[in-house]
């Protein structure tokens, strides 16, 4: 892992590529890097385990998150104490921001669903520099407004794009080439895939097929060959 450079965002552990994956987070997007080095001072990076507890349902949500490597799954458990997943998320994706504004508390608990990374950010001293520099929340204001358009549009994407298109477009994602062969592996259980993409487990089963029928991938087990990321990253755009 390359150490970051001498900067702003300078975090003890985290990796000179992982700062861009930060600053291009809708809730940090147009912010000047001096700004965003005072939010995320005393930020620090954790490494979980597969299956490790990032934290647990009603926890004090002393913290947001930034997944810097792997896969996070969100839960909460049900009357039968039966686990309910609510959402899953992995490189460059933020989640429980909402928490350290609201109850205060973790309504959901999380724990990693393969060995991941992820940048935690307190709650008390970013909160505490906002009501210090009332342009930083200005600007992140605008910022959470940006991430809430962000989300809406990737709900109407879910509704736009076919199945096999948001297939598409989840496959690519996990690539970090921007053309040509590639092989990535699936880091998901089938059925979570399938409920991150709002489709059916036999509806993803019937769209790896469909997408090794065109030629864009093969599949076998967990292993994904793509034939161009290029070209399925454009299928999954529907171009």
């Amino acid at each position: 892992m390359t150490p970051p450079p001498p900067g702003p965002l300078a975090i003890p552990g985290l990796a000179a590529d992982e700062v861009p994956l930060i600053s291009r987070l809708p809730l940090f997007s147009n912010m000047p890097p001096a700004a965003l080095g005072r939010l995320l001072r005393g930020a620090t990076v954790r490494n979980l385990a597969r299956e490790g507890t990032l934290f647990l349902q009603d926890d004090p949500a002393d913290a947001f998150f930034v997944v810097l490597d792997g896969w996070i799954r969100l839960f909460r458990i049900g009357e039968d104490g039966g686990q309910i997943v609510i959402a899953v998320f992995t490189r460059g994706e933020s989640f429980a921001e909402a928490a350290i504004f609201g109850s205060k508390l973790f309504p959901v608990g999380a724990d990693a669903i393969e060995a991941s990374r992820v940048l935690a950010v307190p709650a008390g001293p970013f909160t505490a520099r906002l009501r210090e520099e009332p342009d930083l929340a200005i600007n992140i204001m605008g910022a959470m407004s940006r991430h809430l358009r962000y989300m809406v549009q990737h709900v109407e994407q879910l509704n736009l794009r076919s199945s096999a298109e948001r297939l598409a477009a989840f496959i690519a994602r996990l690539s970090r080439v921007e053309a040509g062969p590639d092989v990535v592996h699936l880091p998901l259980d089938k059925s979570l895939i399938a409920g991150r993409l709002a489709m059916r487990p036999e509806t993803l089963s019937r769209n790896f097929a469909k997408l090794t029928r065109q030629g864009l991938l093969t599949v076998r087990s967990s292993e994904v060959r793509i034939a161009d990321v290029a070209a399925l990253r454009a299928y999954g755009e529907g171009s």
